[in-house]
């Protein structure tokens, strides 16, 4: 491809440098905006739960819990997508390739579009049989329906803001979408009070409020990247299809969001089990995995401070500052760890008992029971996801997908093997037993990979 070489891509001032100088005071820089991001949208997520339980009750927060893998499977296809398309725009910032960055945003915005028209029309046709085929419990699959085909409806909207803040992130800007979520969780809030308390939309006010917010949280990512960050903007001329272009993106796209769509499937199939067990069970899980994604929000961090670093410093040829910051990233996932561990032990009943509204001893005890085994599990997963995210940004696509089949298939053996055998105990223990497996597959494709060992990128 003829691209353009500039010796400087223009800055706003917001961008961190992740090319040059200290290695982990430049991920954990980078890292905090988006420890914030996460930490407002899972406060937006968690309220719909909280409002729920407490304003609806427990079937209703049930009936969100059970509608959690369709909308996992669906949306994380598309953000999957997504975060593979930014980590070839991250490549190009890294090697100072400015034509080429336009046209992978180009790519980017034709790519996301095509997804999105698709997702949403299929969920129309697909998905309450998909939901019917999960189990859900006759008493709530009306209600838990209703929730997430409001979601899907607006798939372009949320993809849009995803698409916005990963495009921002790969040139090292982090910060403003905090900024732009923030101020939109803030909205969500005063929206699920409208709909649900206000309004007696039920759980469908609670999806109205997700949607209706992440829409602002894109007008404004757009709004700044036209008026701030032109050099992200495309041109009619960059929208010229690049064969070359299109399936290298396409490829790196949908080896991510396949991944994101096995782990989903497998969390599907979780459910199944989950659901067999009743609503009580239903929804003490709920509230405890809301808490649980509260403590993966300092991993999330920094698995995508590991994404956008390794995507840049792999643009660039630095393969030496690359392994580096995986060590880093490591021993920050064993502090991180530890605390979790403290702040489930000592306090899973009250925060189980604080989101889910409930007074139910089957809730609360099967929710800490939940969050006090899985927390030491924590430095796992972090590895995981950052060793998966690492081999996906030196263009690696077949190794990160093949730790999703390991987690897909280990649910199915638990679903089938264990729950019915153990109950809930299985469903507790699913997860950190198979993270174990692919942490052994991850660690072992990326530390033998020969541009890692080698420190050079081959060229192609």
């Amino acid at each position: 491809m003829d691209s353009q070489k500039i010796g400087q891509v223009e800055k706003q001032g917001m961008e961190v440098d992740l090319l040059n100088g200290g290695i982990f005071l430049s991920m954990l820089k980078f890292a905090i905006p988006i420890f914030f991001s996460n930490l407002f949208q899972q406060l937006y997520n968690t309220m719909d739960t909280v409002i729920v339980g407490n304003i609806l009750g427990e079937t209703s927060l049930a009936a969100m819990g059970a509608a959690t893998p369709v909308y996992d499977l669906m949306i994380g296809f598309a953000l999957g997508v997504g975060n593979g398309l930014s980590i070839v725009s991250a490549r190009s910032y890294g090697s100072k390739d400015q034509e080429l960055l336009k046209r992978s945003v180009a790519v980017s915005i034709v790519i996301g579009a095509g997804i999105s028209l698709v997702l949403t029309v299929g969920a129309r046709w697909f998905l309450l049989p998909f939901m019917e085929l999960l189990h859900t419990p006759e008493e709530i699959l009306s209600e838990s329906y209703g929730y997430i085909s409001t979601i899907t409806l607006f798939t372009a909207v949320m993809f849009a803001y995803n698409l916005c803040a990963g495009i921002l992130r790969a040139v090292g800007n982090s910060f403003m979408p905090l900024v732009f979520l923030a101020f939109s969780s803030v909205l969500n809030i005063a929206l699920d009070f409208l709909f649900i308390s206000g309004l007696h939309m039920g759980v469908r006010g609670a999806a109205a409020a997700t949607v209706l917010a992440q829409g602002v949280s894109a007008v404004l990512c757009l709004i700044y990247i036209n008026s701030r960050v032109k050099f992200l903007i495309p041109g009619k001329a960059h929208f010229v299809p690049d064969k070359e272009l299109y399936l290298e993106m396409a490829a790196q796209g949908f080896s991510m969001g396949f991944m994101g769509c096995i782990v989903s499937a497998g969390s599907a199939i979780l459910q199944i089990g989950i659901n067999g067990l009743g609503y009580l069970v239903i929804a003490g899980h709920t509230a405890a995995r809301k808490i649980y994604q509260f403590g993966m929000m300092p991993f999330v961090a920094m698995v995508m401070s590991v994404g956008t670093f390794a995507s840049q410093n792999y643009g660039a040829g630095q393969i030496g500052r690359i392994r580096k910051a995986m060590k880093y990233a490591y021993l920050y996932n064993i502090l991180v760890t530890l605390a979790m561990t403290a702040v489930f032990g000592l306090f899973a009943p009250k925060l189980v008992q604080l989101v889910s509204g409930s007074n139910e001893r089957v809730v609360i005890e099967n929710g800490s029971r939940y969050l006090r085994v899985v927390a030491p599990a924590y430095i796992v997963l972090g590895l995981v996801n950052d060793t998966r995210t690492a081999l996906q940004s030196i263009g690696k696509k077949i190794l990160p997908i093949l730790s999703s089949v390991i987690e897909l298939f280990g649910k199915i053996i638990f679903v089938l093997a264990f729950i019915p055998k153990y109950q809930y105990n299985a469903v507790i223990f699913c997860e950190p037993v198979i993270w174990c497996f692919m942490a052994v597959e991850l660690l072992a494709a990326f530390w033998s990979n020969e541009e890692i060992k080698g420190g050079k990128v081959h060229e192609s």
